[in-house]
C-alpha cells in the first residue's frame, strides 16, 4: 500500500502519436485527391469513386503485408500514404480517356472498352516502371535498408494492384455510374471555356516554343547544373531528429569518486532541471548504474521527460543546448544531454558522430589521443567531444626487489600469491545450509587493506618458513591507466563520440572529425566509423547504389515495352528536371540530404516518367498515323494535357500532408514530401515543353506506309521538311 509506480521512461507513447499522425494525414490525402478529380471532371460521382478504387488497392496492399509477415508501423503506414495518391493515377488516365469517346458521342459500352484498350499499354508502361523503381529499395543492405523493405514492397504491391484495378474495375465503374455525356452541370458548363482557352493557350505556347527547340538543351542544362551546384551545397544527416520529448544525461566523474560524492552531484543536477527547465516532465536518475557490468562508484545517468511539444515554448533541441551550454556551473565531473536518434540501430543512445582510432601499438594510441582529443574540443561545430579509453583510473604498481626476495628466501610465485589470496576474493568453496550454498571466500577485512601502507599487514613465508612483511620486499609505485582497453576488429582502439553545435548536421560532423583524424594521425593508425555514423554512411553508399540502379532498370524495362532505346531516354529526360526541383526545394525550406529525401528522389524517377511515357506513347500512334514528329508531339502533349496535371496533382497533392506535417513525431517526414511535391510540380511544368522539343529532336520512329486502293505503296502524306 506504500508503493508507488509511475511510469517514467514509456517508447510507446511516441509510436502512437507517429502512427495517430500518419492516420490523420491518410485521411487529408484522400480528401485532397477527390478534390482535384472533382476540380477537372466537376462530377461528384467521378470524384468520390476513388472512395472504391483506393479501398480495393490499400486492402490488397495489407493483405500484401500480412503474406510478408510485416507489421502495422510507421514506415508501412507511410507508404500506404504515398499510395493514395498513387494508386488513382491509371484510374484517373483511364477515366480521362474513356470520357473523351463518351463526349465524341460514343455509347458507353463501346466507349468503355475502346478507352480502356486505347490507353492499355501506358498504364501496363507507367504501373511497371513505378514499381520497378523500388526493387533497388527493397534490395538495400544494412540497417536502413532493412526499415525501408517493408515501405518498398507496400507502395510497389499497391501501384501494381492499381494497375490491375484501373484496366478491370474502373471501366465497369464508368459504364454504370457514369452520366450522360452530354448532360453537364452549371458548375462544369461555367467553367469547361476555362479548361477549353488553358489547353488552347498551351498548344499555342507549345507550337511556339518548339520553334525555338534549342532551349529545351539550355534548359536540361540548367537543371543539371542546378543538381550539382545547389545539391553539393545540400547538409547532409541520417535523419533529422524529432522532438521525442525526452532526453538522456550521461555523467561521469573523476575516477575514484566516492558513491557518496558521485550521489550528491547527481542531486545537484537533478536540483539544476527542476530548477531552469520548468517543461521537465519526470527525472529519473541512477547513481553508480551496475547493471550491464560496466558501470562504477563515478557514472550516473538520468532520463528526462518533457511536456508534449504543444504545450512548451522551446523545443527539445533548445532544452538540450541550455543544458549542455550550462555544465561549467559543475565542476564536479563531467555531463552532457543526449537526444535518441530517429534512426539508430542500438537501443543504447548514443551521439551523432562516433569515430574510431586504432593502432596495433597502445603506447602510440595513448600518446596521439591527448592531441586529437584538444583538437576535437576546440572545434565549433562540436558541442561535446568524449572518448571512451579515458587514462584517469589510479593505479598501483607492486615492483618485487628481485636480489633481495631471492636473499630471504622469498620466491616471487609467493609473493604474488599472497597478494592473491589477500586481496582478490580468492573462492575457497562452499558450504550449504537449508538446501542454499554459500561461497566462502577469502580475504583481508577492509580497514587491513585501506591504503598502501596497509601491505606490512601482509606476510609471505620464506624457504625456511619465517613470516616476512611485504613491505621489505617490494616498492609501490602510483600512476594512472585506463580502466578497460578496447578493441575494434582485433586492433587496439578508441572511439570519439561528439554531439554537434546548433545549425550542424551529422554529415558534417563526419566529415570535420576525419579532417582532424587527417590533421592528427600518423599513417600507423587507421580509422573507422561506428554507430549512427556508420549507419549514416552505409545509408549514404547504398541508396547511391539503389538510384543508379534504378535508373538502370528503368531504361530496361521502357526499352523492352517500347522496343526502342531512343524512347525510353526521350522519357527519362523527367528525372534530371525532377531532381532539379527537388534540390532546390530541399534548399528553399532549410531541409537536408537524408534517408528520407533520397528514397523521395528515387521514387521520383518512377512517378515522373510517368508523364514522359504519356506524351511518348501517344505521339508513337499519332507518328504511325501518318504526322510529323513536330506535329505528332505537340498533338500527343495537347491531348494528353488534362491526365498529365490531373495525375502529377494528384500524387503531388497526396504527398502534401507528409511536407507539411506540423506534428513533433513526423518532423523526419518532411523531406521526402518536400522532395515529391517539389520534384513533380517542377519537372510538370518542364516537361510539358522539354519532352516533346527532345522527342522532335531523337524520335527515330518512321512513318507507317500505307497501301492504296490498287495496291501501290505510298506513304503517307507528311511534312517531311518539319522533321
Amino acid at each position: 500500500k506504500d508503493l508507488k509506480l509511475n511510469i517514467i521512461f514509456d517508447d510507446s507513447q511516441y509510436i502512437k502519436n507517429s502512427i495517430s499522425e500518419v492516420k490523420e494525414t491518410l485521411i487529408i490525402a484522400l480528401a485532397l485527391v477527390i478534390l482535384i478529380i472533382y476540380f477537372f471532371f466537376r462530377d461528384w460521382i467521378i470524384a468520390i469513386r476513388p472512395l472504391l478504387d483506393i479501398p480495393v488497392s490499400l486492402i490488397g496492399a495489407f493483405f500484401i503485408m500480412y503474406l510478408c509477415g510485416f507489421s502495422i508501423n510507421i514506415l508501412t503506414l507511410l507508404g500506404i500514404v504515398l499510395a493514395t495518391g498513387l494508386v488513382v493515377d491509371d484510374g484517373i488516365v483511364v477515366t480521362e480517356n474513356i470520357f473523351k469517346k463518351l463526349e465524341a458521342g460514343m455509347p458507353k459500352m463501346q466507349a468503355c472498352r475502346e478507352g480502356s484498350e486505347e490507353i492499355f499499354f501506358a498504364v501496363i508502361a507507367t504501373s511497371i516502371t513505378l514499381a520497378f523503381v523500388f526493387l533497388p529499395i527493397v534490395f538495400l543492405q544494412g540497417f536502413v535498408g532493412r526499415l525501408f523493405r517493408e515501405f518498398g514492397i507496400v507502395v510497389a504491391g499497391a501501384v501494381l494492384l492499381s494497375a490491375f484495378v484501373s484496366l478491370t474495375l474502373t471501366p465497369v465503374l464508368n459504364l454504370k455510374m457514369a452520366r450522360d455525356a452530354h448532360h453537364h452541370s452549371k458548375f462544369y458548363k461555367k467553367t469547361e471555356p476555362f479548361f477549353q482557352w488553358f489547353e488552347g493557350g498551351y498548344k499555342n505556347s507549345l507550337t511556339r516554343f518548339m520553334k525555338m527547340r534549342w532551349a529545351a538543351l539550355l534548359i536540361i542544362g540548367i537543371c543539371l547544373a542546378m543538381i550539382w551546384v545547389v545539391g553539393k551545397s545540400l547538409k547532409s544527416e541520417l535523419a533529422p531528429l524529432e522532438d521525442r520529448s525526452q532526453f538522456r544525461v550521461s555523467m561521469t566523474a573523476p575516477e575514484g569518486t566516492s558513491f557518496t560524492s558521485m550521489d550528491q552531484y547527481v542531486k545537484n543536477e537533478v536540483s539544476f532541471i527542476m530548477d531552469s527547465i520548468p517543461e521537465r516532465n519526470m527525472i529519473l536518475s541512477v547513481t553508480s548504474p551496475s547493471f550491464g557490468g560496466n558501470g562504477g562508484s563515478n557514472t550516473a545517468f538520468m532520463y528526462v521527460t518533457l511536456t508534449p511539444p504543444d504545450k512548451r515554448h522551446r523545443s527539445q533541441q533548445q532544452i538540450v543546448n541550455y543544458f549542455n551550454s550550462h555544465q561549467r556551473l559543475f565542476p564536479q565531473g563531467r555531463a552532457y544531454a543526449i537526444q535518441t536518434q530517429t534512426i539508430q540501430q542500438s537501443r543504447h543512445t548514443s551521439l551523432p558522430v562516433q569515430l574510431v582510432i586504432q593502432n596495433i601499438n597502445f603506447d602510440s594510441l595513448a600518446h596521439i589521443l591527448p592531441v586529437f582529443m584538444d583538437k576535437a574540443k576546440k572545434d565549433p561545430m562540436f558541442q561535446v567531444v568524449d572518448v571512451d579509453l579515458k587514462f584517469n583510473s589510479p593505479e598501483l604498481r607492486v615492483a618485487v626487489n628481485r636480489a633481495k626476495a631471492s636473499q630471504m628466501g622469498v620466491s616471487i610465485a609467493n609473493v604474488s600469491q599472497a597478494l592473491q589470496l589477500a586481496l582478490s576474493n580468492v573462492r575457497y568453496g562452499y558450504f550449504t545450509i537449508n538446501g542454499m550454498q554459500y561461497d566462502v571466500v577469502g580475504e583481508l577485512l577492509w580497514n587491513y587493506r585501506d591504503a598502501p601502507s596497509d601491505l606490512k599487514n601482509i606476510y609471505v613465508r620464506n624457504n625456511q618458513g619465517q613470516s616476512i612483511s611485504l613491505d621489505n620486499l617490494v616498492t609501490l609505485e602510483t600512476s594512472t591507466a585506463p580502466p578497460t582497453i578496447y578493441h575494434y576488429n582485433r586492433y587496439k582502439s578508441a572511439t570519439i563520440s561528439a554531439s554537434l553545435a546548433p545549425g550542424i548536421t551529422q554529415g558534417q560532423g563526419i566529415t570535420e572529425m576525419q579532417k582532424i583524424a587527417k590533421e592528427t594521425l600518423g599513417p600507423s593508425f587507421s580509422t573507422a566509423l561506428t554507430g549512427s555514423s556508420l549507419d549514416y554512411a552505409q545509408s549514404s553508399s547504398n541508396t547511391l547504389f539503389a538510384f543508379v540502379l534504378a535508373l538502370v532498370l528503368i531504361y530496361l524495362v521502357l526499352a523492352a515495352q517500347f522496343e526502342s532505346w531512343i524512347d525510353p531516354f526521350i522519357i527519362m529526360i523527367t528525372v534530371p528536371l525532377a531532381l532539379a526541383g527537388a534540390v532546390l526545394c530541399l534548399w528553399l525550406f532549410d531541409q537536408t540530404l537524408n534517408i528520407f529525401s533520397e528514397i523521395g528522389m528515387i521514387m521520383l524517377i518512377g512517378l515522373v516518367t510517368k508523364n514522359g511515357i504519356l506524351i511518348v506513347e501517344f505521339a508513337n500512334k499519332k507518328r504511325d498515323a501518318g504526322m510529323s514528329k513536330i506535329n505528332a508531339a505537340i498533338e500527343a502533349s495537347s491531348l494528353r494535357l488534362r491526365p498529365i496535371l490531373m495525375t502529377s496533382l494528384a500524387m503531388s497533392l497526396g504527398a502534401l500532408p507528409i511536407a507539411l506535417s506540423l506534428g513533433a513525431a513526423s518532423t523526419s517526414r518532411i523531406p521526402l514530401g518536400i522532395v515529391i511535391v517539389g520534384g513533380i510540380i517542377f519537372a510538370l511544368i518542364l516537361t510539358l515543353f522539354v519532352i516533346p522539343a527532345m522527342y522532335s529532336f531523337l524520335s527515330r520512329r518512321k512513318p507507317v506506309n500505307l497501301i492504296d486502293g490498287e495496291g501501290i505503296l505510298q506513304e503517307t502524306a507528311l511534312h517531311i521538311s518539319q522533321d
